[in-house]
């Protein structure tokens, strides 16, 4: 991702409870890809891009709790 694309992962990463930080892949080269780390610190830090974008999708995907409105259809009857 880009860096763009980097604030707009940043803001929903914060938006839905899930820790991370957005950062370049190179520190020296913010034009270039950004990636998702456990810590700020370069030198200690570990990618975890893929983990976060898995609870992203699991937390935006949750399905509905409660009644939902609509109508069941049966199936034709043969």
């Amino acid at each position: 991702m880009d860096a763009a694309e980097a604030r707009i992962v940043d803001a929903v990463l914060r938006r839905h409870g899930i820790e991370g930080v957005v950062a370049p892949v190179d520190p020296d080269r913010p034009g270039g890809a950004w990636s998702v780390y456990d810590q700020a610190d370069p030198a200690a830090r570990r990618e975890v891009t893929g983990v976060a974008l898995a609870a992203l999708a699991a937390a935006v995907h949750r399905p509905p709790s409660g009644p939902q409105r609509g109508f069941i259809v049966p199936p034709p009857m043969a």
